[in-house]
């Protein structure tokens, strides 16, 4: 199931929410309906809450269905809050946006090259799934380049061929180009997605959605 979404009058719904099979994160000054949506359209329960004092939680926050992974200057409260509801590693790093900085699904993980050993074997504990470093499309920020679910991975238009193969072989399935949001290069920012459905920001044209579609394996 697909559904064209905005997010407080803004289509990079990616932003301000993070998602897995069972879990939403969602930004607490989202509307009733567009969390009604997202409990609907992905089969999850949601949890609103900031990270970091801040709204933009999609950017600050990575899960897969073992753990979520976030920004190492969470508060406490929050951190707890989330940590009632999954598994939580703090990424104590500069690049501690791991929402931008990590794509991963329940099969494996890519991460921004420069990410330390420490925190890459935090991460794998956390995920329970091998880490592995490359940029992609030219950006070091892999979470906003791509989105992955366990059917497939969405990515920017300008993925190589062999960094298409790396996805694919690190996350265990098809992986595929295009834009989003009406010709948007950076895919992350601008859906909200697992293997039961995705949000997608509403100025995202039918040719766009027939590739995220196809992609993500929606049918």
């Amino acid at each position: 199931m697909m559904r064209l979404s905005r997010y407080g009058g803004n289509p990079n719904i990616g932003v301000y929410s993070a998602a897995n099979e069972s879990l939403a994160i969602i930004s607490p000054d989202a509307d009733a309906g567009y969390v009604e949506d997202v409990e609907r359209i992905l089969g999850v329960r949601s949890l609103l809450t900031t990270v970091a004092g801040s709204f933009v939680v999609g950017s600050l926050v990575a899960m897969n269905s073992a753990g979520a992974v976030i920004s190492g200057l969470a508060e406490e409260a929050e951190t707890e809050m989330i940590s009632e509801h999954i598994p939580v590693y703090l990424l104590h790093s500069r690049h501690n946006a791991a929402g931008n900085n990590v794509l991963v699904n329940d099969f494996g993980a890519i991460v921004n090259p420069y990410i330390d050993d420490d925190n890459i074997r935090g991460m794998e504990r956390a995920f329970g799934v091998k880490c592995v470093r490359s940029p992609i499309a030219g950006l070091d920020t892999v979470g906003s380049a791509c989105k992955a679910t366990n059917k497939g991975v969405v990515c920017h238009p300008n993925t190589t061929a062999d960094e298409l193969k790396l996805i694919e072989k690190v996350l265990n399935v098809e992986a595929r180009k295009t834009t989003l949001n009406h010709g948007s290069r950076l895919i992350g920012p601008c859906l909200l997605a697992n293997t039961k459905g995705a949000l997608v920001g509403d100025i995202t044209t039918p040719i766009e959605m027939g590739k995220l579609e196809d992609a993500l394996n929606l049918f």
